[in-house]
């Protein structure tokens, strides 16, 4: 059944009766009567009323005088239209080009607000150079700045452009006539619009499983273009990122990849590309003097000088305040003089270092880390690498016969990456696995002991493939009682995290909270071990708090959730990205829609069936 509605009207109507807290959605704290007449029936209920919305506000967007609508999407089944939503609609919302067709849509920032739109390109890359240069040229209208950076990328220069923020260059391809554009990429959302490090491995998990290979592959030949120019995988492509890098998952990306592609040799030649690229980064980011430790095991230790600028303003001000207490400034002024380097604070450059680090880790921020990151062997890096080095080694022998000759003439041979392999678990096991308790645990290095540190990473050793089976046994016994709670795995215990006040803010990756990538994690290191049955549990746990939200709360698809109290209401640092939309989303967030596509597979038939009941069909729609 459908219905011809009046798109303008009937959606200032629907508004003026049901959004009576005027935030442009209809959710469950709206106060109106959840009735809606329209001339042949009754729209009722939260859900519906907010599909109505959403489908009105998607004819009014598109221009649409009118609109015929398919009653069956007022009542479509919760499940199906999340799913439906990110497949067709979301990612193609969050996908971006850095080229003359796409810039517009990049290079502004909102963390950078008033800013020159400004473009870097790397030294080593003079066909992008050429390229944008033309786009400046032919576009006046963007204002674009194109900048050359220096072949050698110091602290002191990456200081220096603080005040001159910008996006940093990406691959560009050529199409069948020789034209080049930039290859298209998926961002997280909202403030993060950019191509991000580790979001883009459980973006491409995501983007996968929705058939859109090619554009995973894309992102992988980003970063296969910023290692090559940039030296690392960046925390993401702007200027003030370029000492930094993010979580290392390019082995497992590429792996993932390369199962969608057709076969061939050029599937083959581009596995290569990637593998190549991954033993430059392991080798020189990883294994390099700054990160590699005496323990023989790595830490994350970003390089860059004084606060970084892409904070929000007040972010720092608990870190902050004592300084300018003791300088006699308030605090923007303190903080303003700091940045710009007229201060001579050593133990706040230090906090820097660390908080620097903290953000290279991806789990900005937690107690965790504060103030201490740059010392700390962590459990969730030496997993990832013992992944590099276990997957590089697979490669090897699976696809290129046990050995391969790269670019730059070195032999790597199977066996070597099965011994560092080999090597890094006997470390992790004698410094990090505490037996006693059955969990890994962090190592501060100035200390030479454990953190204690309750945090949901010890998990990561699963998804790598680093435990024994007496361990995953222990840690499935010892995690999930910890970890477990209504929505999901939470971050990290609340005991761990300690007291919140004024002095001490609530950080977002610590209780209450919990966050994509560890859940997708933690399922297939679960499921690999043989333990699908609390995979399946925990991905409903999931999938129901994101379903529940959604029905609930105009289809919101947000960042993080509050997995205690199951709600995306939440307040910590920055908000929520993905929460502030206005009557429909157009792109929910990267990770979120990811883990709901992937999380769908995970689930038994059953579960599944469970949640698509969460909204009873017949209530919605009744006809006069």
């Amino acid at each position: 059944m459908s219905l011809r509605l009046p798109v303008e009207a009937t959606f200032l109507r629907l508004l003026a009766q049901e959004d009576t807290d005027g935030d442009r959605r209809i959710t469950i704290r709206d106060t109106g009567p959840k009735r809606f007449s329209l001339e042949s029936g009754v729209v009722e209920g939260t859900y519906a009323l907010a599909n109505l919305l959403q489908e009105l506000a998607a004819a009014r967007e598109s221009g649409q005088q009118s609109l015929e609508l398919d009653l069956r999407r007022l009542h479509e089944n919760p499940v199906g239209r999340i799913h439906r939503r990110i497949r067709d609609e979301l990612w193609s919302g969050l996908t971006r080009r850095i080229d003359a067709s796409g810039l517009a849509q990049i290079v502004l920032d909102s963390k950078a607000a008033g800013a020159t739109p400004r473009l870097y390109v790397p030294a080593t890359d003079p066909e992008g150079q050429a390229y944008y240069a033309q786009v400046a040229r032919e576009q006046p209208e963007l204002g674009l700045e194109v900048v050359v950076l220096p072949q050698a990328i110091t602290e002191e220069y990456a200081l220096s452009i603080d005040d001159a923020p910008g996006l940093l260059s990406l691959a560009l391809e050529r199409d069948s006539r020789g034209r080049l554009h930039g290859v298209p990429f998926v961002v997280p959302g909202g403030r993060f619009n950019e191509l991000y490090g580790w979001d883009s491995y459980f973006e491409a998990l995501g983007l996968l499983e929705d058939g859109h290979v090619s554009l995973a592959r894309g992102m992988v030949d980003h970063f296969l273009y910023e290692i090559r120019h940039y030296g690392k995988i960046l925390n993401a492509n702007r200027s003030y990122y370029l000492t930094r890098s993010q979580p290392p998952f390019l082995t497992a990306m590429g792996l993932a990849v390369f199962e969608g592609l057709p076969a061939g040799d050029a599937r083959v030649a581009w596995l290569r590309g990637v593998i190549e690229a991954a033993v430059r980064e392991y080798e020189t980011v990883w294994m390099g003097p700054r990160r590699l430790t005496a323990t023989g095991l790595s830490r994350y230790r970003a390089d860059g000088i004084g606060m970084p600028p892409e904070t929000e303003p007040g972010h720092f001000d608990a870190v902050l305040r004592s300084y300018a207490q003791a300088a006699g400034l308030d605090l923007p002024t303190y903080a303003d003089r700091y940045r710009r380097r007229l201060l001579h604070e050593p133990a706040l450059d230090a906090y820097f270092i660390h908080d620097r680090s903290v953000r290279e880790s991806g789990h900005d921020t937690s107690y965790r880390l504060e103030d201490r990151a740059a010392r700390l062997v962590t459990v969730d890096l030496n997993a990832l690498l013992f992944r590099y080095e276990a997957d590089i080694a697979r490669t090897l022998d699976g696809v290129f016969g046990g050995e391969l000759r790269t670019g730059d003439g070195s032999l790597q041979r199977s066996a070597e990456w099965r011994r560092r392999a080999a090597e890094r678990k006997a470390r992790v096991d004698a410094l990090l696995w505490n037996a006693d308790r059955g969990l890994y645990f962090d190592l501060d290095l100035d200390t030479g002991r454990s953190t204690g540190f309750e945090s949901v990473t010890t998990l990561y050793p699963l998804w790598a493939g680093m435990a024994s089976a007496d361990q995953a046994r222990r840690l499935v016994e010892a995690a999930l009682p910890l970890f477990e709670v209504k929505g999901g795995l939470v971050s990290g215990t609340e005991a761990s995290r300690g007291p919140i006040g004024p002095a001490r803010p609530q950080r977002q990756w610590d209780w209450p909270f919990g966050w994509p990538p560890h859940q997708m994690l933690a399922w297939r290191g679960l499921a690999d071990y043989g333990y699908a049955e609390l995979a399946q549990r925990l991905a409903y746990r999931w999938l129901f708090m994101i379903t529940r939200n959604a029905v609930d709360y105009n289809g919101t698809i947000p960042e993080k959730y509050d997995v205690v109290n199951r709600s995306h209401r939440v307040f910590a640092e920055y908000g929520n990205v993905g929460t502030d939309f206005a009557y429909i989303t157009k792109e929910g967030f990267g990770w979120m829609n990811a883990s709901y596509q992937v999380g769908l597979r995970v689930l038994t038939a059953s579960q599944r069936s469970r949640l698509e009941a969460l909204v009873p069909p017949e209530s919605v729609f009744a006809t006069r």
